[in-house]
């Protein structure tokens, strides 16, 4: 077997958790596995990342942003 045979999937440095029940509902944001903050809607996660110093181009690449319990349109609680 050769090193090269195995795919390497790097982690995420921004994970977008789950929908959380509020008024708006929210998402919590991580960078590097640590809490940096709450987003209502996908330009709140741009602008957090911007702060952690963390500029995304594109909301779906998963070397950069994985989110969690839905996608980048999803914002608001399923009954």
């Amino acid at each position: 077997m050769t090193e090269g045979s195995t795919p390497h999937i790097s982690p995420a440095r921004i994970t977008v958790r789950g929908v959380q029940p509020g008024n708006p509902p929210f998402r919590i944001v991580e960078v590097d596995g640590e809490f940096v903050g709450r987003a209502s809607s996908m330009t709140d996660v741009l602008l957090i990342a911007a702060e952690a110093g963390i500029i995304i181009h594109d909301l779906d690449d998963l070397e950069v942003v994985h989110w969690l319990s839905g996608g980048k349109f999803t914002w608001t609680i399923n009954p």
